[in-house]
């Protein structure tokens, strides 16, 4: 379905789906973009990019498994779990960038193989998500045609709108999508000639403006890497990390977890067991509980990250683990570029 809907009226579509929570990129403190619950006399999609992807609301950095509490009565203790399945919350998130929708697409892969993590799936079952073509790349360092994306890709997506200036070009992907724009029928209509060709030429030229590249394509990257595992490189590109973690927190695809028991300071009798995001860049992520540690060195570490996305990733999925989005450049605060890292990659012993 194609439909054509006038800026103006993006407010009152949203008003017509009182029986969701929607998101959208909304100004935090620190001047950032983030995802925030919608301010329905607020919300305009004239953002570039948000620091923490549309990931953050499927995935989130923090949720509880499960509760338990100790009793002890008459010498006899009793322990009582109850398990916290994410209740009944359907959610709309507007203006997610085709890299981050791609990213959520990858993330349902991860979680939907041997084992189908319950948890992410109640979310994400009741995640529709409307998504934003870019009209220009958001930052200087997107790159996702070299991880077959593109701007205007539609894979994760419900919805695609397209910025037409004063209106958007909707375009629905799946039934979810076909039904938030039923619920409000009288503000869209029939797309006119001109408004097909008009967004085909915003995608076309919005392509033009990413200018960055890696050099090879998926399959011969992932041969390249696999005969680099003991190279010196990754001493030489990883010298200057300082283990922060901001590549894998804002990284829309990364998903490593860690589990833990948490207690009540308060009651010690009563706790919560949580899962939380956890990152290859540190140092104890790969810590065995004999005291060895297998990626001991940033070396190791950055290998491992750049393995998992462009050659194990690729040998078990057929894609890319990472959606071009640039932010592990932009926000890396030593400067670290992938691009760079993959580029050399490509030349190493060529």
């Amino acid at each position: 379905m194609e439909k054509i809907l006038e800026k103006r009226s993006l407010q009152s579509w949203m008003k017509k789906l009182d029986s969701w929570t929607i998101y959208a990129p909304r100004k935090d403190g620190s001047e950032r973009w983030n995802y925030g619950i919608a301010q329905n006399d607020s919300v305009g999609l004239n953002f570039t990019v948000t620091t923490l992807p549309a990931k953050a609301l499927v995935f989130p950095q923090r949720e509880v498994f499960l509760e338990f509490l100790k009793t002890v009565e008459e010498s006899q203790e009793t322990l009582k779990v109850n398990e916290v399945i994410p209740g009944k919350n359907p959610v709309v998130i507007f203006g997610v960038r085709p890299c981050d929708a791609r990213a959520v697409s990858l993330l349902d892969r991860v979680f939907s193989g041997d084992f189908v993590d319950p948890y992410y799936w109640a979310r994400r079952k009741q995640t529709v998500l409307v998504g934003l073509a870019c009209d220009t790349p958001p930052w200087e360092n997107c790159f996702c045609l070299s991880t077959e994306g593109s701007p205007h890709s539609e894979e994760g997506l419900d919805v695609l709108l397209t910025d037409l200036g004063d209106k958007y070009f909707v375009k629905t992907l799946t039934e979810n999508g076909e039904k938030l724009v039923n619920l409000a029928k009288g503000l869209f209509k029939e797309p006119r000639l001109e408004d097909k060709k008009k967004a085909k030429a915003v995608h076309a030229e919005a392509e033009k403006k990413i200018v960055r590249r890696v050099k090879r394509a998926k399959k011969d990257l992932a041969a390249k890497l696999k005969g680099l595992f003991d190279s010196p490189l990754w001493d030489d590109e990883s010298m200057s990390c300082i283990r922060c973690g901001i590549c894998t927190y804002l990284c829309p695809s990364c998903h490593c977890f860690d589990i833990n028991d948490e207690v009540d300071s308060v009651s010690p009798l009563r706790g919560k067991r949580v899962r939380t995001w956890d990152n290859c860049q540190f140092p104890d992520f790969t810590m065995h509980s004999s005291g060895h540690n297998p990626r001991p060195d940033k070396a190791s570490r950055l290998r491992q990250r750049l393995f998992h996305k462009f050659q194990y990733f690729v040998e078990i999925y057929d894609k890319t683990m990472c959606t071009g989005c640039g932010r592990c450049i932009s926000l890396c605060p030593v400067g670290i570029d992938i691009i760079n890292v993959l580029d050399k990659v490509s030349d190493h012993g060529s």
